[in-house]
């Protein structure tokens, strides 16, 4: 026969914090590593001063999004540096850089560790290395979509293909703001777009097949 549990243990146990999430830590070996990732992904970010990085951790403390990230960006730079692409490309931390460059100002090296992230995200995109319906992403592809076919971005029509394509329940909830934004005169619904557009394809098809980058 179970006892009734008392009223002051159960009012605790309700109030406990949920389990802690379970973090699996793998040693990965040197012949598994892809030590001339650091390289090429210093070549990218404008020079090879991402290789003389002391490790000071000045730009995660001063990262305003730091405390949301799997891995500060002082540990990304060390992945990139000893060759852990795997685990820096499926990283969210690439994603929530707000690209505020207060680390690129703060660093003693004068590190480019925003064009760091700006090189790994576009890596991580090319490889479909990214979380499903992550905004971030999406907004890239569907902005660089737009501007190809229209040559100008509608953002209105921008908004709703971002919101279809990852939350369609953010959409319903930002429908009232919109409203307003739409009757003062802030947001237009009619689809923007310019002359010449088939030249403007041309460039941009040019420039892609032109400087297409080998992958990291």
């Amino acid at each position: 026969m179970m006892l009734p549990v008392p009223p002051a243990m159960r009012a605790a146990a309700a109030k406990s914090p949920p389990p802690m999430k379970t973090v699996v830590r793998r040693i990965k070996f040197e012949s598994e590593l892809d030590l001339a990732f650091g390289e090429r992904v210093a070549e990218r970010a404008y020079g090879q001063k991402l290789l003389s990085c002391i490790q000071c951790g000045t730009c995660s403390a001063t990262c305003p999004l730091s405390h949301y990230m799997d891995y500060t960006p002082r540990k990304i730079i060390a992945m990139t540096r000893e060759g852990f692409k795997d685990e820096v490309l499926n990283s969210l931390t690439i994603w929530l850089c707000a690209s505020c460059y207060s680390c690129q100002v703060q660093c003693p090296r004068q590190i480019h560790i925003t064009d760091v992230m700006y090189a790994l995200k576009r890596e991580a995109i090319a490889r479909g290395f990214y979380p499903a319906h992550h905004p971030i992403p999406v907004l890239a592809r569907s902005f660089y979509e737009r501007v190809f076919a229209q040559g100008r971005n509608t953002e209105s029509r921008l908004l709703i293909t971002l919101y279809l394509r990852t939350n369609p329940l953010v959409m319903l909830r930002e429908a009232f703001l919109g409203f307003h934004l739409w009757r003062k005169g802030r947001l237009s619904l009619k689809k923007e777009s310019i002359a010449g557009r088939k030249d403007l394809r041309k460039m941009l098809n040019a420039v892609e097949h032109g400087k297409k980058e080998e992958p990291l």
